[in-house]
């Protein structure tokens, strides 16, 4: 199965951003079950056609094993961060987009009917031999894996021994700042790193600190974007090391000085350029 490809415009602007902040009434919304679960947290709902209710995109989360006893990292920042992205894809560019974000497994039946798949904290990721068919067939068709929020040398490691084990062939390559990836949308002049809320800071010399040294180590310094590409040179797999996008998004109101330092001008401008080269290749 091959995925329906259609061009996707985007525009989008800082002051919008920095002024667009507004929690609406409070609502519940359904997961990909269908069962009313969760409380969208003051994040609103809009419309979409009723007459094309499958011509949207939809933000899908894959849900995975991460072994260690610890089976739910891969709910982490959940749902909020999956709710607040999808709107601010909604209100800044002219993607149509569901309210309401989905959660899958590989092995799920609707799988290819999402082109889009995000992967939070892979650091302890497991995945079984069929998933990892599954997981080759989906990207070798279009589809398209973001990997987020994982830091240090032992959870990159442990994401690629999992990804050799799907892709024997081919391996991750740094990205390069002067691909599409970053300047399709906003145009880049550095790799974002984004801190978990309470980690960046100033130092007294007046710079931006984004990573955590004392908590998480010297390895957690330099920020990795690397890509796994296809025969025809498409990125099919996106692994954001030493960052965390999820958390730009999920906690864009509670701190302003971090909502404007890392939601604004790094977590948002990057997975907007991240999701329109996924849907424009």
């Amino acid at each position: 199965m091959t995925f329906r490809r259609r061009r996707v415009i985007v525009w989008m602007t800082l002051g919008v951003l920095l002024t667009g902040v507004a929690w609406a009434q409070r609502g519940r919304w359904r997961d990909d079950r269908g069962t009313e679960s969760v409380d969208r947290r003051g994040v609103p709902e809009w419309d979409i056609d009723e007459n094309f209710p499958a011509d949207v995109f939809t933000f899908a989360r894959l849900r995975y094993d991460s072994g260690r006893g610890w089976r739910s990292k891969w709910a982490v920042d959940y749902p909020d961060s999956d709710l607040n992205f999808s709107l601010r894809l909604q209100q800044l560019t002219t993607l149509r987009v569901n309210p309401e974000p989905a959660v899958i497994d590989l092995a799920d039946e609707r799988l290819f009917d999402y082109p889009f798949l995000y992967v939070v904290e892979p650091g302890d990721l497991m995945f079984s031999p069929p998933e990892r068919q599954r997981f080759r067939r989906y990207c070798l068709n279009g589809g398209f894996v973001m990997f987020d929020d994982f830091w240090g040398d032992r959870e990159y490691e442990n994401l690629r021994r999992e990804l050799a084990m799907v892709f024997p062939d081919r391996s991750p390559e740094e990205v390069p700042l002067e691909h599409e990836i970053f300047q399709c949308v906003y145009p880049l002049k550095e790799k974002p790193q984004v801190p978990a809320i309470g980690n960046g800071y100033v130092d007294a010399s007046g710079r931006l600190v984004s990573w955590d040294p004392p908590r998480r180590g010297e390895d957690t310094r330099q920020v990795h974007y690397r890509a796994i590409y296809d025969d025809e040179g498409r990125i099919m797999v996106f692994i954001c090391h030493n960052t965390d996008l999820g958390d730009g998004w999920e906690r864009e109101g509670e701190d302003q000085w971090y909502f404007e330092t890392f939601s604004v001008k790094r977590a948002y401008p990057m997975g907007i350029n991240i999701v329109t080269y996924a849907m424009t290749h």
